[in-house]
Order: structure tokens, then sequence, then C-alpha cells
């Protein structure tokens, strides 16, 4: 089962991260459209999905997830922004 790590843009302008097997269903959460989503997005809505990376399994998706927790706001930034530039022109 692979898991994906994400940032989510909350309407405030502040980042959530978190884990999930189900992006879709995650979001739809944090949104509010069905039952679940963390306690800070619940004031924060609408969220929108600024970032997300595949990990092969919950341990190295927990482990990324501590890492980008810890990156200051412009080093989110620039994470989001180098993941835009590369769907934009892939190599």
């Amino acid at each position: 089962m692979s898991y994906t790590v994400y940032i989510l843009h909350c309407a405030d302008g502040s980042y959530y991260t978190g884990i999930t097997t189900d992006m879709e269903r995650r979001l739809k959460e944090h949104n509010g459209e069905i039952k679940g989503g963390a306690k800070y997005t619940r004031d924060r809505k609408p969220v929108t999905l600024a970032y997300s990376e595949e990990c092969s399994n919950r341990s190295s998706a927990t482990k990324r997830e501590y890492e980008i927790k810890h990156l200051n706001r412009e080093k989110k930034k620039e994470l989001i922004n180098l993941q835009i530039k590369q769907l934009i022109s892939p190599l």
C-alpha cells in the first residue's frame, strides 16, 4: 500500500501537512464534505492541495511528514514551487 505525504493550503494562508492512503477522500474530509478531517483545518476551509509526494510505506511517509512539518514557511513554498515547475516542464 502506498502513502501520500501532502501539504494543504488553507483559506487563512497557512499550510497543513499530513499523510494518507487516499488523497481524494482525505481532501473531502478536510473540506468538511465527508466526516473526518483534522481539527486544524476545520476553521480554515476551504483547503486546496498544494503539494504531494508518494512514499512506499507508512514509515517513510511518517518520516517525510516530520521533515516537512519542520521546514519553515519559505522552505515549504520552495518545495511547492519546485513541484509546480516540474509539472509544467517535465524533463
